[in-house]
């Protein structure tokens, strides 16, 4: 098997060495194999193939039979690729809670008349972050309308809309008709879901205090605006109650 070098890249970026690579390959295209045979079909010093086996077991690509010798198999790519995800973003989670720890409160003593009062977000990659920014600071209760209700959107999203249920906020999400099937299924009991024929933009509110309405132009061009102006909170906070209560409860 030939690994190209645009995949070989892509595992270099999710934290796997050279040898990591050779060793994880070369248990795909054989199976189980002990460390021995590990280093000899994947050409690596024998002195080394216990740390990078060891290595490839806590990053999660591999797991070994406790025999004698001990035997060692591959996880599926995608198991292994989510297991990485999981351990990136809680990274992240780490060293975005040391940074704003230390540097929020510098920026917070400039003023808030410094702030200007709307952002203007474009493209649903854009919009997805700040939407994942909002969840995040979220502390009662979330207001989702997804006039957009795209698998790269609903995938970036899952993993807040999991951590803010775990820490028991509420989550009202609206949806329509054109849902992609499969990704709703993959937010199914994490919100109160409800469902309208038809919405000419949405956005999402927080804990009442702050809104970002999504709006849609032609040939899908996402946009987006973003404030904590305490009125247009209000305004998005009215809007979206409306649309709820004529909308359809959608049930597991």
């Amino acid at each position: 098997m030939v690994v190209t070098g645009k995949t070989r890249k892509a595992l270099r970026e999710v934290g796997l060495t050279e040898y990591e690579i050779r060793a994880y390959v070369t248990l795909l295209e054989s199976g189980p194999l002990t460390a021995n045979q590990v280093s000899k079909k994947a050409g690596l010093p024998y002195s080394k193939i216990y740390d990078v086996l060891q290595d490839l077991k806590g990053k999660g690509w591999i797991d070994v039979k406790d025999e004698r010798p001990k035997v060692y198999y591959p996880k599926p790519p995608s198991e292994a690729m989510e297991i990485t995800r999981m351990r990136v973003e809680e990274s992240l989670r780490h060293l975005e809670s040391q940074v704003l720890m230390e540097l929020e409160p510098i920026y917070e003593r400039r003023g808030i008349q410094e702030r200007p009062d709307i952002w203007i977000i474009r493209g649903i990659f854009n919009i997805a972050t700040k939407t994942r920014e909002i969840l995040g600071r979220s502390r009662s209760k979330i207001m989702l309308a997804l006039p957009f209700f795209e698998e790269k959107l609903i995938n970036a999203l899952t993993p807040d809309l999991i951590r803010v249920k775990n820490t028991g906020v509420k989550v009202m999400l609206m949806i329509t008709e054109e849902a992609d099937k499969d990704s709703l299924k993959k937010i199914m009991g994490l919100a109160e879901i409800r469902m309208r024929d038809q919405m000419f933009g949405g956005g999402v509110i927080s804990d009442d205090k702050e809104a970002m309405l999504f709006l849609i132009g032609k040939n899908r061009e996402a946009l987006a605006i973003q404030s904590e102006h305490l009125g247009l909170t209000k305004l998005a906070k009215e809007y979206f109650e409306y649309l709820w209560k004529d909308a359809r409860p959608l049930s597991p």
